[in-house]
């Protein structure tokens, strides 16, 4: 006779069990959601942005310098070298002179100079050779004695050369490693770029339009008239670069940073300006931004770590920044410090 049993309950013990699983797992996807970061403005990413922007250009600015003081100091550091193998010449001629006269002196040297004299078939003749041969011996001392300080202080300035050189090359180490953050931080916001919606970037491209206008065509640069021909022969240089790429350390002919492209246009009017925005803050007369006229180079933020030309009626013609083109901007939309005529 078959067994009938009723189905087994599940025990008090087990519905606590689950219940209380089920409140974890809710528990859990709560803090999860609130864990997951929230989809950031077009606002906020274009702040942080601009942000690694100016990090950047500080940072390609400080390698540029380094870069150029690095140059200066290789040539000092040749020119000294170049020396230092002249009078080292100069000195081991010297010291074969030097050496034939002491092996002269030796070989007569034995015998007593008195009795020299009172055996000497002329001794009008040996007065002579000996005054000559002291004379001698005093003028090659001296200028022994000449060539070796000049040497030690060739060697101390060749040292000191290549202190300041292996001290540039460290600044230079620090410096890529300063540029490689930045990269990251760059690498980081294409990301936060790329996680933004369709219409999100739509917007965030037109405000970067908004900044600039792209192609002569566009841009009223006034009637002003550059303060010199060498300022209208850069103007126009920089032009024929407009939409020209921006990239950290180049200085033309096909893209630029910042101060690469105002010492690229200066140089095609025959005018050398030094190569970083810092040092051409200091390259002529500085200006209020009412005295700027086209040609003129144009100084922004606290630190100067940024530089482009004015090109008349309030507009800029500049190189901005990293995934930009050469561009007129106008020049409110940076904090400006002062205007530089070359």
């Amino acid at each position: 006779m078959a067994s009938h049993r009723r189905p087994k309950q599940t025990s008090r013990a087990r519905v606590t069990v689950l219940t209380a699983t089920a409140a974890a797992a809710v528990a859990i996807s709560a803090q999860a959601a609130q864990a997951a970061p929230a989809k950031q403005s077009v606002k906020s990413v274009k702040a942080k942005v601009d942000a690694l922007y100016e990090q950047t250009e500080q940072a390609t600015e400080k390698l540029n310098g380094a870069t150029e003081k690095q140059e200066r100091l290789q040539k000092q550091v040749e020119d000294i070298q170049d020396e230092v193998a002249r009078q080292q010449s100069d000195l081991n001629d010297l010291q074969d002179e030097l050496g034939t006269l002491a092996s002269a002196q030796y070989r007569s040297g034995g015998i007593d100079p008195t009795l020299q004299l009172f055996l000497s078939a002329d001794p009008d003749s040996y007065l002579d050779k000996a005054s000559t041969l002291e004379a001698l011996s005093t003028k090659q001392a001296e200028a022994l004695q000449q060539i070796a300080e000049k040497k030690r202080t060739l060697d101390q300035q060749k040292a000191e050369a290549a202190s300041k050189l292996s001290e540039l090359d460290r600044t230079r180490t620090e410096l890529g490693k300063k540029k490689r953050e930045v990269q990251g931080k760059l690498a980081e916001t294409r990301t936060l770029l790329n996680s933004l919606t369709a219409a999100q970037r739509t917007s965030l491209a037109a405000a970067e339009d908004a900044r600039s206008s792209r192609g002569n065509e566009r841009v009223d640069l006034g009637n002003d008239t550059p303060a010199s021909g060498r300022a209208a022969a850069a103007l126009a240089a920089a032009q024929s670069k407009i939409n020209s790429p921006y990239v950290f350390t180049h200085a033309g002919p096909d893209s630029f940073d910042c101060s690469g492209l105002t010492s690229w246009a200066y140089a095609q009017a025959d005018v050398r300006i030094p190569r970083t925005s810092q040092d051409q803050a200091n390259a002529g007369t500085r200006l209020s931004m009412s005295q700027l006229m086209p040609g003129d180079l144009v100084l922004f933020y606290g630190d100067l770590h940024h530089v482009g030309l004015y090109a008349g009626n309030g507009m800029v013609l500049h190189a901005p920044h990293s995934g930009a083109l050469v561009r007129y901007e106008s020049i409110n939309n940076m904090p400006f410090q002062f205007g530089v005529r070359i």
